[in-house]
């Protein structure tokens, strides 16, 4: 069994991380958060010793981390006998904090893929561009390295792999469907980093369709879903992460990701766009002073983790998978609804930053338990589901499966 674990970053997403694992340190050992600014991990801390749910005694700590400096990292690892390293910082560290992971031993999970933060929607599939190249790494050094572990990338991953085994003879289409419902009252923010979600956004959407790559503009494709609770919600084509692993290690041959949005949230983006305000290049001012007109919008825009304390409404989040079973077509909607209040009482962040932090603190618990721990680089989909669905009904994130129109809890649904 591996034990301890080192939290790398201190957002919104950090926060449900280290209160899911403090809840959970009996299985987990010591935690330790580290960010560039103690002082966030601090307060997490704070925020956990308020609500007394550390579950067992054990060091709850903070320290100061540039996890961009390998060396660092590797030395932290080592000084907090970490076995377990959860990296929820920008996914520009992704690279560095891996090669930390193989230098120390140490299992390595993340939430999003990782970005050069001088490039902008690489070739796909993305994950070929940095994770995949070294997987032969991490099998010689015997790490495991979960990717994409939050929810989208990560449970959506986990129920197409279901489907995949238990409800399909053959799969034809993956549509991955993602709704925020909610409100957080502020005139215009981010739900998470405004760098990293503008970015997504700001490229080319790219989809898995016919068994081959197809590009269009953001904003271009439109679809209008009816979903559980929320009702209905026009969506985008959009890239995404999982579309990427999916198309390739499931074989699927259509892929595709589609995400709400408000018209008021595309009429900001696109001005922004328009002029240029969301470009990672850097640009020198009328006085001389060189900026990154994309730092400039974050550093203006609230904080995503700022946002919980007045976020209401749910979310929706699900695959919509369709294909045959038995020589007859099927389709199947796995789905999870999540609270934005809820998350912030329970927790202290909003709904967002808690469907993402959930899963990645399920599968370092998988992990320290063995059932997880595979000892290479590996996507979502290539582990067995049902030990991670059925943890995360317990950790808050229950699993709703309508199939063949009934819709039922994924404890009491099997594969027909």
């Amino acid at each position: 069994m591996k034990k301890n674990v080192l939290i790398v970053g201190a957002g919104g997403v950090a926060q449900v991380v280290a209160h899911k694992c403090a809840r959970n340190n009996d299985v987990l050992g010591d935690i330790h958060i580290a960010s560039r600014k103690r002082a966030k991990c601090e307060q997490i801390i704070a925020s956990i010793r308020e609500r007394g749910v550390q579950r067992a005694p054990g060091k709850l700590e903070a320290h100061a981390l540039d996890a961009r400096v390998v060396e660092d990292t590797v030395a932290l690892i080592r000084a907090t006998g970490a076995q377990i390293v959860i990296n929820v910082a920008a996914s520009f560290v992704n690279m560095a904090v891996l090669s930390a992971c193989i230098q120390t031993g140490a299992a390595y999970l993340d939430t999003a893929i990782h970005e050069d933060p001088l490039k902008v929607c690489e070739a796909p599939p993305w994950y070929a561009n940095y994770e995949w190249r070294r997987r032969a790494e991490c099998e010689r050094a015997g790490v495991t390295a979960i990717l994409g572990v939050g929810f989208d990338p990560g449970v959506v991953n986990a129920w197409a792999k279901l489907a995949s085994d238990e409800y399909f003879d053959r799969i034809d289409s993956i549509d991955i469907i993602d709704v925020n419902a909610g409100s957080h009252g502020r005139y215009f923010a981010t739900n998470f980093d405004p760098e990293v979600n503008f970015r997504e956004f700001t490229g080319t959407a790219w989809s898995w369709q016919g068994g081959r790559w197809v590009s269009n503009r953001m904003f271009e494709v439109s679809r209008e879903w009816d979903l559980p609770v929320v009702g209905r919600y026009k969506t985008y084509l959009t890239g995404h992460d999982e579309v990427h692993s999916l198309s390739q290690v499931l074989g699927v041959p259509n892929v595709r990701f589609w995400m709400g949005f408000g018209d008021h949230y595309i009429n900001v983006f696109t001005v922004l766009k328009n002029l240029g305000l969301l470009s990672e290049q850097p640009v020198r001012t009328a006085e001389g002073q060189e900026v990154v007109p994309l730092k400039v919008v974050k550093a203006v825009l609230p904080d995503p983790a700022s946002l919980a304390p007045d976020y209401t409404g749910k979310t929706c989040i699900g695959d919509l998978i369709k294909g045959e079973r038995g020589g007859k077509p099927r389709e199947l909607f796995l789905y999870n609804v999540a609270d934005h209040r809820e998350a912030y009482e329970e927790v202290g962040s909003q709904g967002i930053s808690y469907t993402a932090g959930v899963p990645v603190a399920a599968a370092a618990m998988l992990i320290a338990k063995g059932e997880w721990d595979v000892r290479r680089m590996v996507n979502v989909e290539q582990l067995p589901p049902r030990p991670f669905l059925s943890l995360l009904g317990r950790l808050g994130l229950p699993t709703r499966v309508v199939v063949d129109g009934v819709d039922q809890a994924f404890e009491t649904s099997r594969a027909a």
